[in-house]
């Protein structure tokens, strides 16, 4: 069932490949990222004040941590901690082997406290140049809150989707090349992964890229190239689509105050001019979704 909801460009800046936002609701704004553009942007709803950082590589996804100045930042090559107010930027131990072959790509946080990055072959140029995808170099894998690294998947295409269910029973992820849609057992206790099975695939409308859960255990997943959100019930059947007003659909989260708007990012890529593409869109939901999780790095 295709249902047009009233999706608002609230932030029409252009990105060339929007991606990884996150929802900050203690200062009731939302970061995201242009990642040949290699910027981080954050709008804020109540003033609608947009404001943007360059950085020297691409920036692939935005993570809250345990302390409210400071998120946790997926760059191509590595993951760094970073203060916006006053834009220091610092180090983490992480840093991804075989960069610039293969990059970084969707990043999130479990709800231990692990943080979850998934890599693709680079396809982001030195100057932010658009080049091909392929091959099967992605990894998944978790970084803990002491710095242990464990690796769950290899050979991805492209490492999408980084999602939990609200019982935290489920894990989704996606390899955007195979057009597959997976689900996992999740293991709270541990963090671990298991029972690995597909939840959507070969679905006719673009690939999949990412994915958030609402606060129902329903999956909304983002289709790159199909012009649409697809929402997807626990049991794996097709809920609704929701159509976009532009193409290349990235990423999704849910913010506001009450949580029931869906912010949605887009890449501009090779689209009709008539298309207000790369802007942030919301879309107003029935069903609210999920607190974000917080990387535990601090209080270890």
């Amino acid at each position: 069932m295709a249902i047009r909801k009233e999706a608002v460009c609230v932030a029409p800046t252009g990105d060339r490949c929007g991606e990884g936002a996150v929802w900050h609701a203690t200062e009731q704004a939302i970061y995201w990222t242009d990642i040949n553009r290699f910027l981080i942007h954050r709008f804020e709803p109540l003033s609608g004040c947009v404001r943007s950082w360059f950085f020297n590589e691409p920036v692939t996804a935005v993570v809250l941590t345990d302390r409210d100045d400071t998120l946790a930042v997926a760059l191509g090559s590595r993951l760094i901690l970073w203060r916006p107010q006053s834009d220091a930027r610092i180090d983490h131990t992480f840093q991804l082997k075989g960069w610039p072959a293969v990059r970084l790509n969707d990043g999130r946080a479990d709800p231990r406290g692990s943080l979850w990055l998934g890599s693709m072959r680079n396809n982001v140029g030195a100057d932010g140049s658009e080049g091909e995808a392929g091959g099967t170099d992605g990894v998944l894998q978790r970084i803990d809150p002491d710095g242990t690294i464990t690796e769950w998947r290899r050979e991805l295409g492209i490492s999408n989707t980084i999602a939990w269910s609200p019982d935290q029973t489920r894990f989704y992820s996606a390899d955007t090349l195979l057009n597959e849609l997976r689900v996992y057992d999740y293991d709270n206790r541990t963090g671990a992964i298991d029972g690995e099975r597909p939840f959507l695939r070969d679905f006719p409308r673009g690939s999949p890229d990412g994915s958030t859960v609402d606060s129902e255990g329903y999956v909304w997943n983002c289709r790159y190239g199909g012009g649409c959100i697809v929402r997807l019930a626990p049991d794996g059947t097709i809920d609704r689509l929701v159509e976009m007003p532009t193409k290349n659909v990235t990423t999704c989260t849910f913010g506001g105050p009450d949580l029931r708007t869906l912010y949605v990012t887009t890449a501009a890529g090779s689209v009709p001019a008539n298309q207000v593409a790369g802007g942030l869109f919301a879309i107003k939901t029935e069903a609210p979704g999920q607190p974000e999780n917080r990387f535990r790095v601090f209080g270890m």
